[in-house]
């Protein structure tokens, strides 16, 4: 699109449609109408947001901006003053601007070219801005201005009304496959159209590569020459350049630089991955923030753990951090070793370089550089299986 400021209009329509929230604060595919529609604009050029909305919704509605755009909200209930100020502040090349007066959803590369149909108006509209100034100077209704001034878009431009939350299940899988068809168009790799879904305005590096199965949604963020999935979930998950997801799933948690996590990891909120961590199979951390080059090969469990860079934590590691009271914390040093089948008590540490024997129950502090083990020595007694085994059948 040619323009770069629109102005958008959230009316309260819950007593007409009956639902909680207005139609364009309902979901489509898990993210709200309002999000779709600006970030589609937002990918066609408008840079410039003004938004009016009744004051129960326009916090939630704020939110639905993307956050490179400049957007100013009218919490209010008179914004003419602050949108003749956004008026007047763009640019003068810009003689037109955008108006959104209510639900619709704007997909242009769906839209009709049929030249014997006649075109469907949607309640948006281009008014001309000089127009809409004087108009905000002459107190006069900008309801009545943009109905009897401005000229209206139809489905030829690709925006459609939407009147009813039955309607918004409709859109999910073509807003779907654009929202994948722009990811392409920046030099992601997708494999899959018909099983990946990933929400409007998450940001994805060149270079990665979306496997089947993969879903992203919320505030995530995703960097160059990654590898996500097959049958990968990230929620409000920060993902570093050239990180390997597989088949896992993560949910407000911070990715570094070249980590590998998976097969069948989960990692749940306030999770922290240093650069080319390695939480491998069947792996699940909660609370943990882990440093540089720690390796977590497969079945292991660290919850409110802090693990400083190049430990090696070893099979079948379980950090037990709840005692039905409350949760504890538990730390290992950098470049500590432990063992297999380890079991760490919280509140313990574990010092730099420490070592822990495999099969230990560790309840206290270990320094740094000891080795802690708690396992009782091995005893072998001879000949013992030759007299007490049994009579093979």
């Amino acid at each position: 699109m040619a323009e770069r400021s629109a102005i958008i209009f959230l009316p309260d329509d819950t007593q007409k449609t009956g639902e909680k929230k207005p139609l364009m604060l309902l979901n489509i595919l898990g993210t709200p109408l309002l999000r779709w529609l600006t970030e589609n604009l937002f990918q066609r050029g408008v840079s410039r947001f003004f938004l009016a909305a009744a004051g129960p919704y326009s916090d939630a509605a704020a939110a639905c901006f993307p956050k490179e755009a400049e957007l100013t909200v009218a919490r209010d209930q008179d914004p003419a003053d602050l949108l003749h100020v956004f008026l007047s502040t763009a640019s003068e090349r810009e003689a037109e601007v955008l108006a959104i007066t209510g639900p619709v959803v704007f997909a242009p590369s769906l839209a009709v070219r049929d030249p014997g149909r006649a075109p469907v108006p949607a309640a948006a509209c281009m008014a001309s801005r000089k127009g809409l100034m004087q108009a905000l100077d002459d107190a006069a209704s900008i309801g009545r201005y943009l109905q009897k001034e401005a000229s209206a878009c139809t489905d030829r431009e690709g925006f459609y009304n939407v009147s009813s939350a039955v309607e918004l299940p409709r859109w999910g899988h073509s807003l779907g496959q654009l929202q994948l068809a722009y990811l392409c168009s920046r030099g992601v790799e997708i494999w899959d159209f018909q099983s990946c879904y990933v929400a409007p305005g998450i940001p994805i590096g060149v270079g990665t590569t979306l496997l089947p199965g993969t879903i992203l949604e919320g505030a995530c963020s995703i960097g160059f020459g990654c590898k996500i999935g097959p049958n990968t979930h990230l929620i409000d998950t920060v993902v570093g350049n050239r990180a390997v997801i597989d088949s896992s799933r993560a949910e407000g948690v911070k990715i570094g630089e070249d980590a590998m996590v998976g097969p069948f990891a989960n990692l749940r909120p306030g999770t922290e991955l240093g650069a080319r961590v390695r939480a491998g199979a069947f792996v699940e951390m909660k609370n943990a923030r882990l440093g540089e080059d720690v390796q977590t090969p497969h079945l292991s469990y660290l919850g409110d753990t802090q693990v400083g860079a190049r430990a090696n934590i070893g099979c079948g590691t379980v950090t037990a951090n709840f005692d039905r009271v409350q949760k504890y914390e538990t730390q290992i040093g950098a470049n500590a070793f432990v063992g297999c089948n380890t079991t760490l008590i919280a509140p313990v540490s574990v010092g730099d370089g420490a070592y822990i024997g495999a099969g230990s129950v560790v309840t206290e502090d270990v320094p740094d550089q000891a080795l802690g083990i708690t396992r009782p020595r091995q005893l072998n007694r001879r000949d013992w299986a030759a007299k007490h085994k049994l009579p093979e059948e």
